[in-house]
């Protein structure tokens, strides 16, 4: 059975790697920097997106599970499948700007990157 669900899901994860390989356009004007972002986005990507893709399996099938064992609660299987089906699916500049924290000195363009603390 394990072996049957395997092959599968190791397809969906090469699948969703490769589509995020390619760099996300990042807010920067420094080149340097902007490679910076590109390889961290991937770098987290290829870590993020197969870990959501397992959590959304085990989601589904726990959250099935519980609807069973728990003689048909609908609340925590609801609970369940939307705690672990839920975004956000990609690392954007946006959400790692959100999980770091915004720094607002990289964005200004009217100061020189070699001026920027």
């Amino acid at each position: 059975m394990l072996h049957k669900i395997r092959a599968p899901l190791l397809a969906a994860t090469l699948i969703f790697t490769t589509a995020c390989a390619t760099t996300l356009p990042a807010r920067a004007d420094d080149p340097i920097e902007k490679a910076g972002v590109a390889v961290g986005l991937t770098a987290g990507n290829m870590v993020a997106i197969p870990a959501k893709a397992i959590s959304a399996v085990m989601g589904a099938v726990f959250g099935a599970a519980s609807f069973v064992l728990t003689g048909g609660n609908t609340e925590l299987t609801k609970q369940i499948w939307r705690d672990t089906t839920q975004g956000p699916y990609l690392i954007t500049p946006e959400v790692a700007g959100k999980a770091i924290g915004e720094r607002p000195e990289l964005n200004r363009a009217d100061v020189p990157v070699s001026e920027r603390q």
